[in-house]
């Protein structure tokens, strides 16, 4: 067996894991990176990018058939599913060779091949021809789809989100389980692309959204279009040659079911943190398994050790990996000088129709116990100017701010352009600006940015009346 000495050990090489492993050696320090699997990220490969080519091809069916009600009658429409597909695995290569650039930039001797384990707290084996003594170690391990333990075994028609990137043409059904982002961003595209989708809740959530009002809204904008069912629990399925029979029981008790051509189950992701012999690092770890750490420096407790990106489960979107890897991997590289990183304000886009955005703090955390009062303004987007010039007017933007001071906290939304809105917005929040000198900043006319205006002028009008004095615990009523 192989034996190696390093500076730095990194497991994994997505977002998280090439991050750490560049900022490592830019600290002077000897590292590897460890890969199990294919070399790309998930992002790349199964995630932002193939997901957003099937979207924009969505968009584009979508305005043909919208164009009717601007007076435009397109002729003779009609869907590719395979050319659709055939230009999401194109373009999703190229991508992914972006990526596999830069892995192939790393010297030989820093990659090895393999699952990698930890035997002790400064050793790691990989699978059996490499040991490793490493002073430190970064886990960016990432995270696997979440397969229902109902419909494990199935069989080849129940699927998670990774495989759809893989069809060579469309299907003619597909019932999609969950209502986060990545099942209503999928589930809305293959609609619009003349599959009939069926999207299934187990509760009423939508996406990353707790704000009850923009919930609400957020559920009947995409109820308009989808054929979304709420409070539904799956009970079980059976595949019939090339269909699936699915059964869900409602919330009344009652059992309904469907045949689809594929379940796509998109109910989340966990994190890649049970298989890397975690109990032989003597890490505190909570109760999912995953070690706990610092969010500011990356670092397990004390340790020599650093988790990162999609492992650690905190924000698992593909800005905060790089970000995560970066600080884990300098903190690595200057261990025990350990230095908190660049932490940016959260912020997450689904591109679904409206898009939806939250930034800052949420509602629920701005609701948590212990928290003082806080104001809050909205504007609803069906009669704002530019929305209905596009017909684009479905929506809520609800902006939250703090007594006395003033400054902007964060805010969620569904509107038209939330992607753009919610940058605008999470930039203010990161230079704790007050609502005052937002709205000191230029909007022009006619555009979607005068819904913020609007939103921050009513958020103004609460904060001057000042926060109420009735009780001491949180008052969470919309527009106090």
């Amino acid at each position: 067996m192989n034996k190696l000495h390093v500076d730095v050990a990194v497991i994994g090489t997505g977002t998280a894991g090439l991050a750490a492993y560049r900022a490592a050696r830019a600290q002077g320090k000897t590292a590897v990176v460890i890969e199990s699997g294919p070399y790309g990220t998930t992002c790349a490969r199964v995630g932002c990018m193939p997901s957003k080519l099937l979207i924009a091809a969505s968009e584009a069916a979508h305005m043909l058939a919208l164009a009717p009600q601007f007076g435009v009658h397109p002729d003779g429409v009609r869907i590719d599913g395979k050319a659709v597909m055939a230009r999401v695995r194109s373009e999703r290569d190229r991508f992914v060779g972006f990526v596999l650039e830069g892995v192939d930039n790393i010297p030989e001797q820093d990659k090895l091949r393999g699952h990698a384990r930890f035997t002790g707290p400064q050793s790691l084996q990989v699978d059996q021809h490499t040991s490793i003594e490493a002073s430190r170690v970064v886990i960016a391990s990432g995270s696997t789809p979440v397969m229902l333990p109902q419909l494990k075994e199935v069989g080849n028609r129940v699927i998670v989100s990774d495989a759809v990137f893989d069809w060579t043409d469309l299907p003619e059904s597909v019932a999609v389980i969950g209502t986060g982002v990545i099942g209503l961003e999928l589930g809305q595209a293959l609609h619009r692309l003349g599959v009939r989708v069926s999207v299934f809740a187990r509760g009423g959530s939508v996406a990353q959204l707790s704000d009850p009002e923009v919930l609400h809204v957020a559920a009947k904008a995409l109820g308009r279009e989808l054929d979304l069912r709420f409070q539904q629990l799956v009970v079980g399925a059976r595949q019939e040659q090339d269909d699936v029979v699915l059964t869900t029981r409602d919330a009344a008790g009652a059992e309904h079911t469907d045949r689809f051509a594929y379940v796509l189950v998109a109910a989340g992701r966990t994190p890649n943190v049970d298989r890397i012999g975690i109990e032989s690092t003597g890490l505190a770890l909570d109760e999912r398994g995953i070690p706990l750490f610092d969010a500011t420096t990356m670092q397990c407790g004390t340790s020599h050790i650093f988790i990162a990106g999609d492992a650690n489960n905190e924000r698992p979107v593909l800005p905060e990996a790089a970000d995560h890897g970066r600080i884990a991997g300098d903190n690595a590289g200057r261990y025990p000088d350990v230095r908190p990183g660049l932490r940016r304000t959260p912020l997450t886009v689904a591109f679904t129709e409206p898009q939806i955005a939250t930034l800052g703090e949420s509602y629920r955390q701005l609701c948590a116990e212990g928290k003082p009062k806080f104001a809050v303004g909205k504007v609803s987007f069906e009669n704002q100017g530019r929305s209905r010039v596009m017909l684009q007017n479905h929506g809520m933007l609800r902006v939250y701010g703090e007594y006395g001071t003033g400054r902007f906290l964060g805010a969620e939304m569904i509107g038209p352009r939330a992607e753009n809105l919610g940058h605008l917005l999470a930039w203010a929040c990161q230079a704790r600006m007050t609502v005052a000198q937002m709205l000191d900043m230029p909007f022009y006319h006619p555009v979607i940015e005068e819904g913020v205006r609007t939103a921050l002028r009513d958020l103004a009008a609460e904060l001057e009346k000042g926060a109420p004095k009735s009780s001491s615990a949180p008052d969470t009523t919309p527009g106090v």
